[in-house]
């Protein structure tokens, strides 16, 4: 179950990155690695943990939380999903 809601909350991000949010092209190819990150952590499914995975999503938690809230609170479900499969 939390890797299901994981996997929405990458979708619902993904969404939000092609409507169009107002990032640059930095910001969005950061959003779009982190989302690769999450994903390659997601396959290995803790076998190795990623403790800078969480460290780097809450950093664009930081990132991201004055101009572009709705992305941070997105991103803010992503590491409760991570910290609920125990990643």
């Amino acid at each position: 179950m939390p890797a299901r809601e994981l996997q929405q909350q990458l979708n619902k991000l993904r969404e939000q990155l092609d409507q169009g949010a107002t990032l640059s092209a930095e910001e969005q190819e950061h959003l779009r690695e982190l989302i690769q990150q999450i994903e390659l952590q997601l396959e290995l499914e803790t076998a190795i943990p990623d403790t800078g995975l969480v460290d780097n999503v809450n950093l664009a938690v930081e990132r991201f939380e004055i101009e572009h809230p709705t992305l941070a609170s997105t991103l803010r479900n992503i590491v409760q999903a991570l910290a609920n499969m125990g990643i």
